[in-house]
């Protein structure tokens, strides 16, 4: 683990892009290396720890060699290999002391008292599972990016909730109230490519018609979302390696420029602090937003 306080200088405007000035400043608190393809780091407020989901291997290879880490709020690795024999896990979530985690094509369930798999629900069809969010009534939402759809797991039962080709490959998902927050990676072409980046978008628990946050411009490869604490959002462009600042009308301002493959990141909620996975180089950083 290497620990700096040194401020970041961020892009000028002009590297920032059209229509994405600079926000100011981020402080590192730390960063913390020795993982392999972490995609997800979850903060757990209740037992002050993070978790941290490495792929480790191909993302949607089912291989038995993904594994989640337990880390310190202050950086420390507390277990490497706290929950293992995952084949690709990637986003998470928290309910109960319940874990959730996405792993291909089933969500798998943690009990964070003693690290075990209390449950598996496999997702019918589902081609590559990734974020994951619960609603204040516990229902959890995963996204499959290659299948446009939209899982819930609901009384027991995992199964499509939404399938729509307007949620443009959803990658990240936040719930929020009587909608969900997400992220959309764009119109994909072939694989992971697209002729436009995505944006965000909200989609109405009863089961409305998903729109734009906002313009709906082409902005960023969506990959992680969390809240910023107020009416606005944090968000990763995995592609561009870029954190964002979106406000509530779901316009985006460059906060800093990090790594591609900069994944779906975590909060601090007392601090605000922000961790980000950087899949690419194996790290998890934590940035302090000025």
């Amino acid at each position: 683990m290497t620990m700096k306080r040194t401020a970041i200088t961020l892009l000028a405007c002009l590297a920032a892009g059209a229509g994405q000035a600079v926000a100011g400043n981020t402080e590192t608190a730390w960063t913390t290396g020795g993982f392999e393809q972490p995609e997800s780091v979850l903060a757990d407020p209740v037992r002050r720890e993070l978790y941290v989901s490495n792929v480790a291997g191909v993302p949607d290879e089912k291989d038995g060699r993904g594994f989640i880490s337990r880390m310190s709020e202050d950086g420390r690795v507390l277990e490497r290999e706290w929950v293992d024999g995952l084949n690709a896990p990637k986003g998470m979530a928290l309910f109960r002391g319940r874990l959730y985690v996405s792993d291909i094509d089933r969500l798998v369930v943690i009990d964070v008292a003693d690290g075990a798999i209390v449950a598996e629900y496999p997702a019918p069809g589902a081609r590559f599972l990734n974020d994951v969010t619960v609603d204040d009534a516990g229902r959890v939402y995963c996204s499959d990016m290659m299948a446009n759809t939209l899982y819930r797991l609901a009384d027991g039962e995992f199964a499509v909730w939404m399938r729509d080709p307007a949620l443009l490959s959803p990658n990240g998902l936040l719930a929020e109230g009587e909608r969900l927050v997400a992220g959309a990676w764009g119109r994909r072409s072939e694989g992971f490519a697209t002729e436009h980046p995505g944006y965000l978008q909200s989609v109405p628990l009863d089961g409305g018609a998903v729109q734009p946050l906002g313009e709906g411009r082409p902005a960023a490869h969506v990959d992680g979302i969390v809240s910023d604490g107020g009416d606005g959002y944090f968000v990763t462009d995995w592609k561009a390696g870029k954190l964002f600042h979106a406000d509530a009308r779901g316009e985006l301002t460059l906060v800093e420029t990090l790594e591609p493959g900069s994944a779906d990141l975590g909060r601090l909620p007392v601090q605000g602090t922000l961790l980000v996975p950087l899949m690419q180089s194996g790290q998890v950083v934590a940035l302090d937003p000025e």
